[in-house]
């Protein structure tokens, strides 16, 4: 890939990213609030559901998983993603979303828009892995983020806990891209 890649003349370059750039985002993850949820194994870099069917608490996490092992497998690129959450963290992140959870934060719809699709170089957050989007929040709050427009977001996540994270993340998640 990176050989072809170097091939490409500029205007190709150009031509290749304009059509990228124009592509519409699509809804790849089904949010479900669910107190237990599939018994999984990691396979690889990702989470499976087991064979059988058997059920744990959600205790608090979200777990991501393909909707179909094997089409994710084979690389399908329409496969989807289910995205367990606990209970009321739609709501509960919601309020954190629009209000900033009286003090805890600022609303992530003054940077990140209304509905969450980003606004200029702010990155829309709707539709994206809750997954992605904890670690993400995780390491702002740590210190771990340091490009251009980290420092705008520190403050912004200093005082949230783990739950409110995930609970913004299953918001932002649950929302069309």
């Amino acid at each position: 890939m990176i050989k072809t890649a170097k091939a490409n003349t500029d205007a190709e370059i150009e031509q290749a990213a304009a059509y990228f750039s124009g592509l519409k985002p699509r809804v790849v993850i089904k949010v479900v609030e669910t107190a237990t949820v599939p018994k999984t194994r990691v396979a690889g870099w990702f989470l499976a559901a087991l064979p059988g069917g058997e059920t744990e608490p959600i205790a608090g996490r979200i777990i991501e998983v393909p909707e179909d092992l094997e089409r994710f497998e084979m690389r399908d690129s329409r496969s989807h993603f289910i995205a367990y959450v606990p209970p009321g963290s739609v709501d509960q992140g919601r309020q954190l979303a629009n209000t900033g959870g009286n003090g805890k934060s600022a609303p992530c719809t003054i940077c990140h828009g209304p509905e969450l699709n980003g606004v200029g170089p702010i990155p829309g957050l709707a539709g994206r892995s809750p997954s992605y989007l904890v670690r993400q929040l995780y390491d702002f709050q740590h210190g771990r983020r340091t490009g251009p427009w980290s420092p705008l977001m520190a403050p912004n996540v200093i005082k949230l806990t783990l739950d409110d994270m995930v609970a913004s993340a299953a918001y932002a998640a649950s929302l069309p891209p």
